[in-house]
């Protein structure tokens, strides 16, 4: 899969508007992964409080969609842009990558609730797409 021009236009401009929520997004999105998929609290279990809303959940889901917007500024070469979290994801954090694709998911529902005017279907579909380029490129060390 490969974002075209347009959709790398798409991306940049929505996330324009997504970067200045970062808090918000990442906590609302972690929150609801936590809670959807329990699974994933095995990654978080140094933590004291992993319900939606806390402090840890707000500090990482905030630093999750910073990364997200780092991406957005490599869209053109994610694997090279991205290489540095990829390993830490696949050495040292040791992630199972299809959690990626979960997260991706929850981040998409956080985006129709908070931005419902500008999460078009054209929007929702460039991002559905850079998300799942990025969640690839964040599992190029695994191979």
């Amino acid at each position: 899969m490969s974002l075209t021009e347009k959709d790398k236009t798409t991306v940049k401009a929505m996330w324009a508007k997504i970067g200045k929520s970062a808090e918000v997004v990442g906590a609302d999105a972690l929150g609801r992964m936590l809670i959807i998929y329990p699974q994933t609290k095995t990654y978080f279990s140094h933590w004291t409080d992993l319900k939606p809303g806390s402090k840890p959940v707000k500090e990482h889901g905030k630093r999750i969609i910073t990364a997200i917007g780092q991406g957005v500024a490599k869209i053109d070469d994610l694997n090279s842009g991205m290489l540095e979290l990829s390993e830490l994801h696949a050495f040292q954090l040791r992630v199972d990558p299809a959690n990626f694709k979960l997260l991706s998911h929850c981040i998409l529902v956080v985006l129709a609730v908070m931005f419902p005017k500008d999460f078009t279907p054209e929007v929702h579909v460039a991002m559905d797409k850079y998300l799942a380029c990025l969640s690839l490129a964040l599992s190029e060390r695994y191979r």
